[in-house]
């Protein structure tokens, strides 16, 4: 089955959910980014979380996140939109590590624990927002719910995770976030502390088989939980050939010719997708003539 993200309400309008199946579009990073298990789930994890957030804004809104922990993984960055499109790469994907003490791949050694989550919003103003928290945890779930207590003064509960296969291929991910609307009753929060902390970890409910509305239905009740939308999610990158002809448009005559006479050719390579695209030397003669 597809990817898909799911928004909910619970609680009487109480209490704002997401929660998504993001095996699929993770599996995609992973192939084109060749990560190793325990970056694997680094970048899963933020691209899972980066998802969810994105299905927050609306129209041609737009978002990126970027974690800085300073650890051997290097910076995350995540791109998504309002329409469940998200791409992310990481800066060293052949990071791997022994599993931790709890039998886990470990995140928090290859993200580090010393450094930023920033989020940056493109609302389609002249000035994007921007929210920055320090790294309080590395395990990136964590440090979620901190940036939204912190920068939106959301309080909420992130839970996002990633299983391996041996073959280093995506066998789960996936994952929520409750979000506590001004004014939520002290019984309500009360019983969705004590359910998240009875829940599953969120790729073992994915990897159970659990759809997006079940694992909402677990943690707070099928009974409070009302659906608002279902929404596909995929891997997709904006970038074009167009683009990076554009891009060296913009670097101007002198430099264009240097590649024409030095290399004959440009050979260019997009972060996000790994997506290679080259400019011949008469491709690059016509753009300098634009540039």
């Amino acid at each position: 089955m597809s990817d898909y993200m799911i928004k909910a309400l619970a609680f009487d309008k109480q209490v704002r959910a997401y929660a998504v199946n993001s095996t699929e579009t993770v599996g995609e990073a992973q192939r084109r980014h060749q990560t190793w298990p325990t970056a694997s789930a680094a970048l899963g994890r933020a691209v899972t979380a980066g998802v969810m957030m994105g299905a927050m804004l609306k129209g041609e809104e737009k978002l990126t996140v970027k974690v800085e922990g300073g650890g051997p993984i290097g910076a995350i960055i995540v791109d998504s939109d309002a329409k469940g499109h998200v791409r992310g790469y990481v800066s060293n994907p052949q990071v791997h590590f022994d599993l931790n003490e709890e039998g886990k791949l470990d995140v928090r050694r290859a993200v580090g624990t010393d450094g930023t989550l920033t989020v940056v919003k493109d609302i389609g103003l002249r000035d994007n927002f921007s929210g920055q928290v320090p790294i309080v945890s590395g395990e990136l779930g964590e440090d979620f719910t901190y940036y939204f207590a912190i920068s939106e003064q959301t309080p909420s509960s992130v839970g996002v995770g990633v299983l391996v296969n041996p073959d280093n291929s995506i066998l789960a991910a996936g994952g929520f976030i409750i979000q506590l609307m001004p004014g939520t009753d002290e019984e309500t929060i009360s019983k969705i502390e004590e359910s998240i902390t009875k829940t599953p970890p969120v790729s073992k409910m994915i990897q159970d088989g659990l759809t997006p509305e079940e694992i909402l239905n677990q943690l707070l009740g099928e009974e409070n939980v009302t659906i608002l939308e279902k929404m596909p999610v995929e891997f997709r990158c904006a970038c074009s050939k167009e683009r990076f002809g554009r891009a060296i448009i913009s670097l101007g005559k002198a430099e264009i010719q240097d590649m024409i006479t030095e290399d004959g050719k440009a050979d260019t390579q997009c972060h996000f997708c790994n997506e290679e695209y080259h400019f011949t030397k008469e491709e690059l003669e016509e753009l300098k003539e634009e540039a």
